[in-house]
């Protein structure tokens, strides 16, 4: 890191803090050649992921819509903790893949994975958009395969 006030290329940290969220980490340094010191602000550089949709469109990954579709179908069933900790599994599958894109089904068929195994409600509330269901006998038949 080179100091921002003498340009020197060696400087030393003696302070480091993490931000109460955890986005980004607050370092106080200090320049070995003129002593003076300056804060730098370090955060993680985030792998743009691109999600295909099923009619072919393409928008960024974005965790708020996930972590909004599956609060929606946990809806008093599953803590907002459990809910958090899908979400954060799923983002992170997502962001170690070799793949900059995903498909929105491919996204979906994880969440069910998970949601069958949590709360069975909450996973026919989550199917019923995501597999499109159009009338009673869909939600009967997709029933029928969890018991």
């Amino acid at each position: 890191m080179n100091c921002i006030y003498c340009g020197y290329n060696d400087t030393k940290v003696v302070d480091k803090r993490d931000s109460d969220s955890g986005d980004f980490s607050r370092r106080r340094r200090e320049c070995i050649k003129c002593n003076k010191r300056f804060t730098t602000y370090e955060r993680p550089e985030k792998v743009e992921v691109c999600v295909v949709k099923k009619d072919g469109r393409k928008e960024d990954f974005s965790r708020e819509k996930l972590e909004k579709s599956l609060t929606r179908a946990c809806t008093k069933k599953i803590f907002e903790a459990e809910v958090q900790d899908i979400v954060e599994e799923i983002e992170m599958k997502i962001m170690n893949r070799n793949s900059k894109e995903v498909s929105s089904s491919d996204i979906g068929r994880m969440v069910l994975t998970r949601l069958k195994k949590l709360d069975k409600i909450s996973y026919i509330r989550f199917a019923s958009v995501f597999l499109d269901f159009e009338n009673v006998q869909d939600f009967q038949n997709e029933i029928s395969k969890i018991k």
